[in-house]
């Protein structure tokens, strides 16, 4: 039987866990493993990419200062989420403010350091991402539209990076001859942001009494519930624009099926939303577009489905 002292212990790193949203973190460093092999070095060997020393940093650096994000994110919005989220708000309270702030300080120290090991462009790179998260969460998230377009872009800022990993040394004849490749790439970062922005709307629905409180001047707030599920709508609308040419102009293997059913998921997702009208209902639509979410970074080794069942031969000797 454990003490009561490392009782305590077990709580408080449970409650870290809980703060940096842990559970997140393998899904990001999924999704960024499998954007790099699939999507922006589809010509490199799929060994030479997991085995990248650099890119290795590249995505340790993107998952600590995510998970930096969660902190400073949890740090500002303490007050907001004991009455959004009682729940994890008392399980993530386990750890002092002070000790929120001595983790975020060491993960984004660590972050810039290792960034610095590949060059001091990736390193001027995330010490940029970890501003832009703190001045979001310190200022800009309160402030109507501007806080959801940023939390949107901050999430698909980390794939930025990667995509400059690949892409700034090349002369610009060769990116020229990469052109298709970047317009896939682009097309499917659209579409995630979509997505994202989509979910960020959602959660200003679901979280309307707890922004109240604090002053969020949020869409629903401002504007009312019925303008915000407008705006949401027009958004699930402009994902027939990035899903068109994912499905009909690019090629993208057998990930056209992800998008077919994200799509037709998508339509079911707004008929809900005009019906929704109590905090858990817009839960249920958060935790929808979450789940199509991570099904997408799931479902990008479909661009070339071969590797599932002749992984060992590709890994070594294949090209994409």
């Amino acid at each position: 039987m454990l003490s009561r002292k490392n009782k305590l212990l077990v709580m408080k790193i449970v409650s870290l866990f809980s703060v940096v949203r842990g559970y997140n973190i393998p899904v990001i460093v999924l999704a960024q493993y499998l954007s790099a092999v699939f999507i922006l070095a589809p010509e490199k060997r799929a060994l030479s990419v997991l085995l990248d020393f650099n890119l290795f940093i590249i995505v340790f650096a993107s998952s600590i200062t995510i998970a930096s994000g969660y902190i400073i994110n949890s740090f500002y919005d303490s007050k907001k989420d004991l009455i959004n989220r009682p729940n994890k708000s008392m399980l993530d309270r386990l750890v002092s403010q002070r000790t929120k702030l001595q983790v975020y300080f060491a993960l984004n120290f660590t972050a810039a350091l290792f960034a610095f090991i590949v060059s001091w462009r990736a390193s001027f790179f995330f010490a940029t991402y970890i501003f832009l998260i703190w001045f979001y969460s310190h200022k800009l998230k309160k402030y109507t539209l501007f806080g959801n377009l940023l939390a949107s872009f901050l999430a698909i800022f980390p794939f930025f990076g990667i995509l400059l990993y690949y892409y700034y040394k090349l002369p610009l004849y060769e990116i020229e001859n990469h052109r298709n490749d970047l317009a896939v790439i682009f097309t499917h970062a659209s579409f995630l942001f979509i997505l994202l922005f989509i979910r960020e709307m959602i959660k200003d629905l679901e979280n309307i009494k707890g922004d109240l409180a604090n002053g969020y001047e949020t869409i629903p707030i401002v504007y009312g519930e019925t303008l915000a599920k407008k705006g949401i709508t027009i958004l699930l609308l402009a994902t027939i624009i990035p899903v068109y040419f994912l499905i009909n102009v690019y090629d993208v293997g057998y990930m056209d099926i992800y998008f077919y059913s994200c799509f037709i998921s998508l339509i079911f997702f707004g008929i809900l939303l005009w019906k929704a009208n109590t905090k858990e209902q817009y839960l249920h639509l958060h935790n929808t577009l979450k789940f199509l979410i991570v099904a997408g970074v799931f479902c990008i080794v479909l661009i070339n489905p071969a590797v599932l069942w002749h992984g060992k031969k590709l890994l070594l000797t294949a090209n994409f």
